[in-house]
């Protein structure tokens, strides 16, 4: 059960990082369609304008009409900061949200340098700045460059982007209280990320694990540290196809693991409390079977012996006498009996009592078994005050012998009684010895012995007869 229930939170655990993952995909791709949509819209407006520079007829045009021909009014769109073009020594010449152009020379920015050098750039993506003419304001520009007929560097138009539109849009995307969504550059320079912090835009992470993760593939997904904040998360991050930017949708673990903990805990708790009650309960009725097995054999032993003397009971000495005969006799060893008596038994009786009687047998039955050594060797009551003892592979000489030691052991108790000539407790036995064969059974050697035990009794009493 616990095994069965492992497997189970394990599956679950899965299903909940699966569940992260495709979460995380998707977010990713959503934001990255308004980006690229956003930005081709952005990209032919610059077009436009470089277009327009090189027509001769826009150019002549008053500035608030040659604005309005070459910006399309795109300078009003929402998240746009400036749009400028730029003459070859990074002066602006034209000002998209004014007529007169502002005092500025940018010939230091990346976005200028990078198309004065390399002619075949095409629409960059700058670093992440600090706006000089618009108070400081986070921003990131989309340049193009600008060419004379003679295809010499002329200058650049730009369109420069407001941070805050990135902030807006992740913002309004929920990854949990420790999730974490980003916009890197491919040259490792974090453009924004989100939850926002000014002092991590424009960071350099390009020899985080992370970045090398983001580099070696167009997508996936992988698990590790943040270089930033210390947190393990589930990443899946999307290189743009026609940017040079990566999106990056992170999960934390504790975020996506912790409804699954929540449930683990209750249903490992159940599971264990139920897991630890079936074992109690096992050991309770493992208890009670010991008991009834304990109680069965109790009861057996006491169906198959004697309660009084503790030896075999007549119905168990039938079944030894059978068994003993038949084995006997397939091997044609020896087979004695002992047949054994108490003298003057019922004098003992009237004179002191069935209770002292009963106590005189129990004694008799001890002393008989304590004489007998050997795993075979048997004895039972037989009935009354008679006991049987059974000695297979025992001819007769060794018959006698252990007979005797019982007459005298029993002898020896000195159980005192009145109406015996001997004044104690006594034993006659009568002993008889076989070989069966194919023509008798165990009742002749039960005979024998009642006869040897008559001639005991017949000439004394308190002695072994023996009869072969």
């Amino acid at each position: 059960m616990v095994s069965l229930c492992a497997a189970s939170l394990y599956q679950s655990r899965q299903d909940a990082l699966e569940r992260a993952r495709e979460t995380s995909r998707n977010v990713a791709l959503i934001a990255q369609r308004d980006i690229e949509r956003n930005f081709e819209l952005y990209a032919l407006s610059l077009q436009s304008v470089v277009d327009g520079l090189r027509n001769p007829q826009v150019m002549v045009l008053p500035p608030h009409l040659r604005n309005q021909v070459l910006f399309d009014g795109a300078t009003a769109a929402k998240n746009l900061g400036s749009m400028l073009v730029f003459d070859a020594s990074g002066n602006i010449i034209i000002d998209g949200g004014s007529e007169t152009p502002r005092k500025g020379n940018f010939a230091d920015r990346d976005y200028f340098t990078v198309h004065r050098d390399h002619p075949d750039v095409g629409l960059y993506v700058s670093a992440p700045f600090h706006s000089r003419l618009r108070n400081g304001a986070e921003s990131i520009v989309l340049s193009r460059r600008a060419s004379h007929p003679d295809g010499s560097f002329a200058g650049i138009a730009l369109m420069a982007i407001n941070l805050e539109y990135f902030h807006e849009l992740f913002g309004g995307l929920s990854l949990g209280q420790h999730g974490a969504i980003s916009l890197i550059a491919r040259n490792g320079l974090m453009i924004m990320r989100q939850p926002y912090d000014p002092k991590v835009i424009g960071r350099d992470i390009s020899k985080a694990s992370t970045f090398r993760q983001f580099m070696s593939a167009q997508e996936g997904s992988f698990s590790d540290t943040s270089s930033i904040d210390g947190v393990r998360r589930q990443y899946y991050f999307r290189n743009f196809r026609h940017l040079p930017l990566t999106i990056m949708v992170a999960e934390a673990e504790p975020d996506i693991y912790a409804a699954w903990h929540r449930r683990a805990l209750t249903i490992g708790s159940l599971m264990g409390a139920f897991a630890l009650g079936f074992v109690a309960l096992s050991f309770v009725l493992g208890t009670q079977l010991q008991r009834r097995v304990r109680a069965e054999s109790e009861l057996q032993l006491l169906a198959r012996t004697d309660s009084l003397t503790g030896l075999h009971n007549r119905r168990t000495l039938g079944e030894i006498l059978e068994q003993e005969w038949r084995r006997a006799r397939r091997t044609q060893s020896a087979f004695s009996l002992l047949l054994v008596d108490i003298d003057w038994f019922k004098a003992y009786n009237d004179t002191y009592g069935h209770q002292a009687g009963d106590d005189a047998l129990a004694a008799v039955g001890r002393c008989i078994g304590e004489n007998i050594r050997r795993p075979a060797d048997t004895a039972a009551r037989y009935g009354g005050e008679e006991f049987i003892v059974v000695l297979p592979d025992t001819p007769s000489h060794g018959a006698s012998v252990i007979a005797e030691k019982i007459r005298a052991a029993i002898n020896e108790l000195a159980i005192e009684h009145a109406g015996s000539e001997y004044g104690r407790v006594t034993a006659s036995i009568g002993s008889a010895s076989w070989t069966p064969d194919r023509d008798t059974d165990v009742t002749t050697v039960i005979r024998a012995a009642d006869e040897a035990l008559y001639n005991a009794k017949a000439t004394g009493r308190n002695r072994v007869a023996t009869c072969h």
